[in-house]
């Protein structure tokens, strides 16, 4: 089949690599543009953009796609399909009618819940313990169109965005072949998605990470898992930023300190030489890994040899 393939971050990466791996014709591949990166503002190539120029696929980073030139080098390369994954720009009329199978989208969940941007770490944020990747033909609406196949994703008690992302990478790269095979062969089943069973997935912002410990432990706990790699949960600690990357949810039973100090959500209530365990709302977190502002990721431990904290400290002080 002639393919034209649109996706821009890693998730999109697999994917691509399994249809060439398949032998499907990748005519070209469509990415957003490169942006600047890092203290020297170097501009970076997407990650489909740098898998692409190495599969010598020719690549385009219009900066709106819908402009008519570019519709014009879609209808130009006829293609048969074109795939979608995390592209990062919504097509046009123009572009879905142009393809004779459909534009199909990959999608990272099981529709038609979690329509939108985040959705693998709102699942986690959510206690979800099911994710998955749908495909879909593509419709004007957002995420709104039919379904074609899906795979069920389990989602672990130890799943953070990151490892959530790369177990629906991998299955998002077997089911577009399916999903490819399916519509040559004229198989593919039109499956309407009822939209009152959808809710969306909002894009992620800096300030979600900022841990409110007036909120449960568990919550706060997939909140710690859910957004990683980016924003990173956090908290401030001596007036410094201190991102948190690993907790567990424990009981925090008692009211007050063994000296009668009473335990509010913040407090520091247990110390030992490898964690310590912050009171929350209901419950309580042990912290087990974070990144104090200006250093890398350590283990809690480690933060603690050169740190010294005591119980009935508030942590954001």
């Amino acid at each position: 089949m002639n393919i034209i393939y649109m996706g821009t971050p890693e998730f999109a990466v697999k994917p691509l690599q399994a249809i060439v791996d398949a032998g499907h014709k990748v005519l070209a591949c469509f990415t957003q543009p490169d942006k600047p990166k890092g203290r020297g503002k170097t501009l970076q190539p997407t990650p489909v953009k740098e898998k692409a120029l190495s599969l010598d696929i020719p690549v385009y980073q219009p900066i709106k796609l819908r402009e008519e030139e570019n519709v014009q080098i879609i209808r130009d390369y006829q293609p048969d399909a074109i795939v979608v994954a995390a592209y990062g720009q919504i097509l046009p009329e123009s572009i879905l009618n142009i393809p004779q199978y459909g534009c199909i989208n990959i999608h990272a969940s099981l529709l038609p819940k979690y329509r939108g941007a985040a959705p693998i770490e709102w699942t986690i944020i959510n206690g979800e313990t099911e994710s998955g990747v749908t495909t879909m033909y593509m419709a004007k609406g957002l995420d709104t169109g039919d379904m074609i196949e899906k795979t069920v994703v389990p989602i672990k008690d130890t799943d953070t965005g990151v490892t959530l992302h790369d177990k629906l990478a991998d299955a998002g790269a077997e089911l577009i072949l399916s999903t490819l095979s399916k519509l040559e062969n004229h198989t593919a089943i039109r499956t309407p998605q009822d939209d009152s069973l959808s809710c969306y997935a909002s894009m992620l912002k800096k300030e979600m990470g900022e841990l409110d410990f007036t909120k449960d432990a568990a919550s706060l706990e997939r909140l710690i898992r859910g957004l990683q790699p980016w924003p990173v949960a956090y908290t401030k600690m001596n007036q410094k930023t201190v991102r948190i990357y690993e907790a567990s949810v424990c009981e925090q039973p008692e009211e007050a300190l063994e000296d009668g100090t009473q335990i509010v959500p913040g407090m520091i209530v247990r110390v030992t030489k490898k964690n310590f365990t912050v009171a929350c709302g209901n419950g309580a977190l042990m912290i087990r890994k974070l990144q104090p502002e200006g250093k890398k990721p350590m283990d809690c431990a480690a933060f603690l040899a050169g740190n010294k904290l005591k119980t009935g400290q508030m942590i954001y002080e």
